[in-house]
């Protein structure tokens, strides 16, 4: 299909250009443009930012523990932030289903790299749980972006936005959303990353937030795309 043709294109408005690389082909459109612009702003401000001291208060007494993150924690915790913040960035831009799902994973581990150094046996049990479920939630994930190539022969969001959806593809889509429940931490599993937001080292938790925020907000998009 010529996407030079496409005037107006259901990714976000119309479709200001194409970067291809190689068979990855970025969409740039108003809508994935401002989603793309607003996380690289977050990345930097958290690159950026220090970490902050986190004070716990006893229950029964007037002291109060301060939990502060060092200096290797914090620097492993600043690079696996720019990575995630990119990744999702990545995600926002991309006109490739199967590279959506692959960028949603990378978050997904990321997310759990960023909390893996703490030192607070709830925070960690939290992110392993998490972690299991990204694992389990991978499959539908995976194997609804197969389902909607076996049965269009594509996995250009340009290109299925202008087929009608079979039975099939709404089954997969039906799969991608099970998967993106799942991998982003929406409800009902939304209590596995809550808890992950205990730990100090604000404001690099914020990139765990902001990142499933704006993926679903992607995700959303594309399965719009996909059956309409």
């Amino acid at each position: 299909m010529d996407f030079s043709t496409i005037t107006e294109s259901a990714l976000g408005g119309n479709l200001l250009g194409t970067i291809p690389l190689g068979d990855i082909v970025l969409y740039v459109t108003p809508f994935n443009l401002f989603l793309f612009a607003c996380l690289l702003v977050f990345t930097f401000l958290i690159a950026i930012s220090k970490t902050e001291t986190q004070t716990e208060a006893s229950f029964g007494s007037l002291e109060n523990t301060e939990v502060s993150v060092g200096e290797k924690e914090f620097k492993q915790r600043r690079f696996l932030s720019i990575i995630c913040g990119i990744a999702s960035a990545g995600a926002m831009i991309t006109g490739d289903l199967f590279n959506f799902t692959l960028f949603m994973a990378l978050i997904g581990i990321l997310n759990i790299g960023i909390v893996s150094a703490v030192k607070q046996t709830s925070v960690l049990n939290s992110a392993y749980n998490y972690g299991l479920i990204a694992m389990m939630c991978s499959l539908p994930l995976f194997g609804g972006a197969s389902i909607i190539l076996a049965s269009t022969g594509t996995l250009s969001l340009a290109v299925l936005s202008q087929i009608t959806p079979s039975p099939m593809v709404i089954f997969g889509a039906i799969l991608m959303l099970i998967g993106i429940i799942g991998e982003s931490g929406v409800a009902p599993f939304f209590a596995t990353k809550a808890e992950m937001f205990r730990t100090p080292g604000s404001p690099f938790l914020v990139i765990i937030h902001l990142s499933s925020l704006f993926i679903i907000i992607r995700a959303i998009e594309i399965l719009l795309i996909i059956l309409m």
